[in-house]
């Protein structure tokens, strides 16, 4: 079929018409299927039960140094889960701290912790006129609501396909010093799924910010969340890059086994140098006298090393890939060639990211949850909720089952292909209201220059 912008309206109202028939066969099936979070499946959390198994009441929870991890200490995290998360996170051990279950509570924990007593010493950000963050756009929407929660002005940064524009990111943070730090999703980006480039991450470690505790928030969720066993991205490790180029302070790298092991029950890490962990201790041996030892020692027993989580990350991978292969595969299959939107192709991490003509997101998602599907709200994936051209949509395809999520990406085309001929139709609409008004118009300066 030929492009849609290249149909006459005849045709389109034809095509509209027999659409319009299949989207009622769709509601008539009742359907009850959801792309809208990037849940693991139960096949994936069913590859952790073994986890359940490598502590008993017989088992041994003395860690090598000796601590009991059933009692209270070790603020910073045992040093077997140190090495285990060092490795995944591509860092030393000694710069770590092992946190509870969630990266995005340590997050959270940073970003309130800035408010409150500032960053090594600085203004604590609530007693500051004015806290701006950066976003890469389209980007996470839980980073944007922590930065909302606390009232910090976000700003878009667009994002490109080797990542957030450097030269806009460079400019803005060596002129506003009200600008505190930016939102990273480095490797298989949510939601286009796209790894910094090398030059971008250098270009990261040698920014020269004019607030001198603005800080880079480095969420490396999805480092070892890999579709293929070799066509894989790779990316520059953020902290030595800093180091090396003189800033070591400069990042704060989040990561957690939540997609890896058990979401609810798995552990979070930060990486960072010196002065921020012992700014961050601070703070943290007020809040904790340490964090869950036993679940630190399960993920230990049960991985024990890094080739134990690139094993288990295959499997992952098998569950994983079939799904997003279909849903490009039907997305290709169904909108290819008709110039009505596009899509990510990602080698790993959670999502595909979809850009629709623009002004047409929200009514996609809308089409889509009246026929039974549920799709991430559009405008998500920007600051406050509101995609400026209303065109992205997030597509999650990890917790359905494959032959619901092809049922689900097919009516999501559907959609697609309702909304974008209205929203063709109206333009054709007012381009004719215009131009007659145009016409109009000149025909009336004619008249008058006649008189």
């Amino acid at each position: 079929m030929k492009p849609y912008a290249e149909m006459t309206t005849e045709e389109l109202l034809r095509l509209k018409k027999e659409l319009k028939a299949k989207y009622h066969d769709y509601q008539e099936q009742s359907l009850n299927l959801n792309m809208s979070r990037g849940k693991p499946s139960i096949a994936q959390l069913d590859l952790s039960m073994g986890m359940m198994d490598v502590l008993s009441s017989t088992e041994d929870l003395t860690c090598e140094d000796g601590t009991d991890c059933r009692n209270y200490g070790v603020l910073d995290g045992i040093d077997e889960a140190k090495e285990l998360l060092g490795d995944m996170m591509e860092v030393n051990p000694n710069t770590i701290i092992i946190y509870g279950n969630s990266s995005l509570n340590v997050m959270y924990d940073t970003i309130s912790r800035s408010m409150t007593h500032g960053v090594m010493g600085s203004t604590p950000w609530c007693k500051l006129d004015k806290v701006k963050f950066l976003c890469p756009v389209p980007g996470y929407d839980r980073h944007f609501a922590i930065t909302e929660h606390f009232g910090i002005e976000m700003i878009n940064v667009p994002m490109t396909a080797t990542g957030p524009d450097m030269d806009m990111v460079e400019k803005l943070v060596a002129a506003d010093e009200s600008i505190k730090g930016i939102w990273c999703v480095p490797k298989y980006s949510n939601p286009q799924g796209i790894s910094y480039s090398d030059e971008t991450v250098r270009r990261f470690a040698r920014l020269k910010p004019a607030a001198r505790d603005f800080r880079i928030y480095w969420d490396n969720a999805y480092g070892v969340h890999h579709l293929y066993d070799h066509d894989q991205d790779h990316l520059i490790e953020i902290l030595a890059e800093c180091k090396r180029a003189g800033n070591p302070d400069l990042v704060f790298k989040f990561a957690s086994t939540s997609k890896i092991s058990f979401p609810g029950s798995g552990i979070a890490a930060i990486a960072t140098s010196h002065n921020n962990l012992e700014d961050i201790k601070k703070q943290l041996k007020i809040q904790t006298i340490g964090y869950d030892k036993v679940n630190q020692l399960r993920h230990v027993r049960y991985f024990g090393d890094i080739h134990g989580i690139v094993e288990h990350m295959r499997k992952h991978a098998d569950i994983m890939r079939p799904k997003f292969e279909g849903v490009i595969h039907t997305l290709e299959q169904e909108l290819g060639g008709l110039g009505i939107g596009s899509w990510t192709e990602p080698k790993g991490g959670y999502f595909i990211s979809f850009d629709a003509m623009a002004g047409c997101a929200k009514d996609i998602v809308s089409r889509c949850k009246k026929a039974g599907v549920m799709m991430t709200p559009a405008g998500a994936t920007y600051p406050y909720g509101k995609d400026p051209e209303d065109k992205n949509i997030r597509i999650a395809p990890s917790f359905p089952a494959l032959e619901e999520l092809l049922v689900a990406t097919k009516l999501f085309a559907l959609c697609v292909k309702l909304s974008s001929i209205s929203m063709i139709l109206k333009n054709r609409e007012l381009e004719a209201a215009t131009a007659a008004e145009t016409a109009k118009k000149a025909a009336k300066t004619v008249e008058q220059a006649a008189k």
